[in-house]
């Protein structure tokens, strides 16, 4: 398969989108967690409740369409190769939990891959609406519709004073968590991440790394979510994220200023020796490339790289996961072999990136 077809198919369609504030906000995430009240939570039920729960999704949502993201398919982790549950990990599109999940788990995908539904993970049911850019708004819109759609077959677990019931306290009330992917590379090199992380915590909100809780904030890239669930609407619980998110935007924004101001030979240097990794390196782990990456990213923002694509990034960070490495190569490999691997897959997507730009076409 070449690189071209590779990626269409690989990568979700709403990750080849430009949303609001895309220079700095990769992606918003919506995710809802609700169980079902005649069952027990999957933490304590048996393997025959949650076969049943798998086939009750699969008997009235399978092949529904829900507007605007089109069908569903239903995915029984049970039928999947490790290989392609690790892709659906480094996708976003389901938890690590889930994927471990060997026979009881399984997820309902939209066409688009905009919303996932994961079923028995931590809870019965867990709605995930992701879109482009800033776009909480327009995610929380969605999931609330489909959280809708679902609860006109099912009846949740809710309590009045509560709220929605869930396997884990810290998800009890609405089981909303908000979440946004922003790219803050000048934040990082101007030092000012180390003072902002802790204050962020102490308005509620949590940073993590691009997969989540107890994951690194490789390239620069940070996961900020909501920590509350209960006592505040789900309304409230954005809008809150939003402001924080906000901030971020405006104080990185000024520290790329900055950095043009005060250092800008220097950090046109970096992104260009980065750029130079990236496309003539044999051999490049996952850290290193993860920088290299966040650099030309940066690089391609400022101005100091013409024709490729901004969403290169957004591609390369999963291409180059370990799923994503071993698929395009057909079979499992060793770690050197999945280094070797990534240098030649960053090569070629650069190599494609140049052949498919204005000015390339034109010399042709």
């Amino acid at each position: 398969m070449s690189l071209e077809r590779f990626i269409e198919q690989a990568i979700s369609p709403w990750m080849s989108q430009e949303g609001p504030d895309s220079d700095i906000v990769l992606s918003s995430r919506i995710r809802l967690a609700r169980n079902i009240s005649v069952y027990q939570f999957p933490t304590v039920a048996n393997n025959e409740e949650c076969k049943e729960i798998i086939q009750l999704f699969e008997h009235r949502f399978e092949s529904q369409s829900f507007d605007p993201v089109g069908n569903f398919e239903l995915l029984k982790m049970s039928e999947l190769q490790p290989i392609e549950k690790r892709v659906l990990v480094e996708k976003h599109l389901i938890s690590p939990h889930l994927a471990e999940e060997a026979n009881f788990g399984a997820c309902l995908l939209s066409e688009n891959e905009e919303v996932s539904i994961m079923i028995n993970e931590e809870d019965h049911i867990r709605i995930q609406c992701l879109y482009p850019g800033f776009q909480l708004s327009e995610a929380l819109h969605v999931a609330n519709e489909l959280d809708d759609w679902i609860e006109d077959s099912i009846d949740y677990a809710f309590d009045e004073k509560r709220g929605y019931l869930t396997s884990c306290p810290t998800n009890v009330g609405t089981g909303l968590r908000a979440s946004v992917m922003m790219h803050l590379p000048a934040l990082t090199l101007t030092q000012q991440m180390n003072r902002i992380i802790p204050a962020i915590n102490q308005l509620g909100l949590v940073v993590r790394g691009i997969y989540g809780e107890g994951s690194e904030a490789l390239g620069n890239i940070f996961q900020i979510s909501n920590q509350m669930t209960l006592g505040k609407s789900e309304d409230d619980i954005v809008e809150d994220l939003k402001s924080v998110v906000h901030q971020l935007i405006v104080q990185e924004r000024a520290a790329r200023d900055t950095l043009l101001k005060t250092s800008s030979i220097q950090l046109e240097d970096r992104v260009y020796r980065s750029f130079g990794v990236l496309a003539h390196s044999r051999i490049i782990e996952s850290k290193e490339a993860a920088r290299c990456l966040s650099d030309v990213r940066l690089g391609i923002d400022l101005g100091f790289i013409k024709n490729v694509s901004r969403n290169i990034l957004n591609e390369l960070m999963i291409l180059t996961q370990p799923g994503f490495l071993q698929k395009y190569a057909g079979g499992a490999l060793r770690p050197n072999e999945r280094d070797v691997r990534r240098a030649t897959l960053i090569r070629e997507r650069l190599i494609l990136e140049n052949s498919n730009s204005p000015d390339e076409k034109e010399a042709k």
